[in-house]
């Protein structure tokens, strides 16, 4: 809901550039402006506000998990979100943050983990 809210200002607020600019001074011009705040508004939501609406205010976000890898936990830190996977080929756990935008990815990888498989407790002979 928040995210609409968000689209139906930002378009909004281009339309009235738009007509403002446009009526008065230049229809180009006003386009020009109309489509500035557009870009701005697009470019603050993909790297601002979507994670920060989906945690907070209830957004919709998706992801996708690798293929051949399994899906083990997510968690968030701040505004990221972090995703525990687990690569069978490689026997290894996969940490990775899902960021503002994509910029800055960190990627955690935890070798010879095997997290889905029964551990064995050795017996003690009495």
């Amino acid at each position: 809901m928040i995210t609409y809210l968000y689209w139906i200002a930002v378009v909004a607020v281009a339309l009235f550039v738009f007509w403002g600019i446009g009526r008065y001074f230049k229809w180009k011009a006003g386009a020009i402006g109309g489509l500035t705040i557009l870009i701005i508004g697009w470019g603050m939501y993909f790297f601002h506000y979507e994670q920060h609406f989906v945690k907070n205010f209830g957004g919709v976000m998706s992801i996708t998990v690798p293929k051949g890898q399994m899906h083990i936990a997510a968690t968030w830190k701040d505004d990221n979100l972090w995703v525990e996977n687990y690569d069978p080929e490689t026997n290894s756990c996969i940490f990775s943050e899902y960021s503002k935008g994509s910029l800055l990815e960190g990627r955690v990888t935890i070798k010879n983990c095997n997290p889905l498989m029964p551990k064995t407790v050795p017996t003690v002979a009495e």
